[in-house]
């Protein structure tokens, strides 16, 4: 089963725009994350919606981080996107009457519930911030900068 990615690629998308000063295009956003535009735009839409970005039109325009970054939490971002599925398991449900399957589905019910909280909870306590300070971090430790990193 394939992986759903889209919580990192849109935290990566977002991180890659609050080190800018300027608005960024979804042509350079889609060149940073090697994808292609409208993947960019189909994504920044629905932040748009939730107020963690903006956009305008025309010459200079471009893409924007709209809030402070202390300000969103991955759980932010993650119920932005549509609160993607977080576990690539789930119950067998080829004979419901079946004892056993009521009693190991049950079992795992009650143990995904616990672990997506925990989860849930986690995402709810780091921030933007806390991202982007870890990859300025990253970056120090590398000697790099901002441009390096993307064009390198």
């Amino acid at each position: 089963m394939k992986r759903d990615s889209r919580l990192s690629g849109v935290l990566h998308v977002l991180l890659h725009m609050a080190e800018q000063a300027e608005p960024l295009t979804s042509d350079q956003l889609a060149k940073a994350m090697q994808t292609h535009p409208v993947v960019i735009r189909r994504i920044l839409g629905g932040l748009r919606e939730a107020g963690f970005v903006h956009s305008e039109k025309g010459h200079g325009g471009g893409w924007t981080i709209a809030r402070d970054l202390a300000s969103i939490t991955m759980r932010d971002v993650y119920e932005a996107i549509g609160r993607p599925h977080l576990m690539a398991m789930g119950n067998r449900t080829d004979a419901p009457g079946c004892l056993v399957e009521q009693a190991v589905n049950a079992a795992l019910d009650t143990s995904f519930r616990d672990a997506e909280a925990l989860l849930l909870d986690r995402f709810a306590g780091v921030t933007l911030a806390e991202l982007a300070a870890d990859f300025h971090a990253r970056m120090a430790a590398r000697n790099m900068t901002e441009q390096e990193h993307i064009h390198g």
